[in-house]
């Protein structure tokens, strides 16, 4: 995951994620999922190709979040406060 470029991710959430662009069919499955009504298969395909950017950029955000916390500088100011 850490191999995979920031800009590379969006640049996936922006054209795969959203295309087609009006209304973008990761937001249209999403509302099928939501009402139930997400059941042919040809609509989960969708739903996972048009959300997989999503959840590649969700899933950098977390672990970035996670190193940026757990930084050695972060660690080197809690030992000299104790």
């Amino acid at each position: 995951m850490s191999k995979l470029s920031w800009s590379a991710i969006v640049l996936l959430c922006l054209t795969i994620g959203l295309a087609p662009f009006s209304p973008p069919h990761v937001v249209e499955k999403l509302s099928l999922l939501l009402r139930g009504e997400l059941i042919r298969s040809v609509d989960w395909f969708d739903f996972v190709l048009h959300g997989f950017p999503w959840l590649l950029l969700a899933a950098k955000a977390v672990l970035s979040a996670r190193n940026f916390v757990r930084s050695p500088a972060s660690d080197r100011e809690t030992q000299q406060r104790s």
